[in-house]
């Protein structure tokens, strides 16, 4: 007689669906650069605000109509064209749920993002993975040519996770006038801030969510503000698109704790954006090193570099470990590595110095 006990039916393809797996942590002595956080501590006014939050026993507003409305201010909307979730992944999950089911399709770059095909499956819809160019760029054109009466959305991801590289602005206007004003666009640019590429598309500065009603822009407090620890992000874009984005969404997501540290944020900065420019520095001195010893990395343009180690990627990651730096492999592609402290670009370039 079996022991197993009777379970309930669970829908065959998110049995098989592997769970989102973050960077691997990192022992007391290792470098974590995995997870592309930010290395350093809040600052103090930042946390402060965290400390001075709403009690923990009264519930968040549900809205963060504080944030909503300073971040309308700053982009020169309204605060209905501004959507704030728990991560700008939260809000991908939103968008999908509400434009795609079952016999739709998602367009997206691959490799990217490594959240898009888990997040179209659970929609029911099917993704369509379009390859990164040699350049591990996106392929634009490509991406437009995979639209069908089918597509329902596209996700272009700038500059791509885990790749590196950025959209060019004048690639994206080319795009965008092929594709079907009712096809979503969600433009991924959660690492916007590291972006010094001038020819970068650039979602907000260039008010892409307003020329182009079906164009949502993603962005996130986690990266190069530091509170990936709160689960704070943010879309701009239409209203009516948001609010669907708002109805397939979980309420009381964002705590009070995650919209005080975020409004900090915004007040100090400068402050953080002298941090970020010392992270560029890095990423700078790293990818040089890294292409001085022979590799071939690509355009790094977010905190993180990247590594096409293919099918020796379980090789060198363990080479890194080894080390006490904790990279994130991609078996059978590359290896992303962040952007982390001081100390660990020179062991990063001494590891992968002994592998190339």
């Amino acid at each position: 007689m079996s022991t197993q006990p009777s379970l309930p039916y669970i829908r065959p393809e998110i049995a098989a669906l592997p769970p989102y797996r973050q960077g691997k942590p990192a022992g007391a002595d290792a470098f974590k650069l995995s997870s592309n956080e930010n290395p350093f501590p809040p600052l103090p006014s930042v946390q402060k605000a965290v400390n001075e939050a709403m009690p923990v026993n009264r519930y968040p507003d549900a809205t963060a109509v504080a944030l909503r409305t300073r971040l309308a201010e700053r982009y020169q909307t309204t605060p209905d064209g501004v959507h704030v979730a728990a991560g700008s992944v939260s809000i991908l999950y939103q968008l999908v749920q509400a434009v795609a089911t079952a016999g739709d399709e998602i367009v997206y770059a691959w490799r990217s993002f490594e959240a898009y095909p888990g997040l179209v499956l659970v929609a029911g819809a099917s993704g369509v993975q379009v390859p990164l160019d040699a350049e591990a760029r996106h392929d634009l054109a490509a991406m437009a040519d995979a639209v069908t009466e089918k597509t329902r959305a596209i996700i272009v991801c700038s500059p791509n996770n885990p790749t590196g590289p950025i959209v060019t602005s004048a690639a994206f206007a080319e795009f965008i006038a092929r594709v079907p004003s009712s096809v979503l666009v969600i433009l991924d640019e959660a690492y916007a801030e590291f972006v010094t590429d001038p020819e970068a598309v650039d979602g907000l500065g260039e008010r892409l969510f307003e020329r182009h009603p079906n164009v949502v822009v993603l962005r996130t407090f986690s990266k190069a503000y530091g509170l990936a620890g709160l689960r704070v992000g943010y879309a701009v874009g239409h209203p009516r698109v948001l609010d669907a984005a708002r109805s397939t969404g979980i309420p009381l997501s964002v705590t009070s704790a995650a919209e005080k540290a975020a409004l900090a944020s915004l007040d100090a900065e400068d402050e953080l954006r002298e941090r970020v420019a010392t992270l560029v520095q890095r990423r700078t001195a790293l990818v040089r090193g890294l292409r001085e010893q022979g590799w071939r990395v690509p355009d790094a343009q977010g905190n993180f570099v990247w590594l096409p180690t293919g099918e020796r990627t379980a090789e060198v990651a363990e080479a890194f470990e080894n080390a006490d730096i904790i990279v994130r492999p991609f078996v059978g592609d590359g290896i992303r590595i962040s952007v982390g402290e001081h100390e660990s670009v020179d062991m990063v370039l001494s590891i992968a110095a002994s592998v190339v």
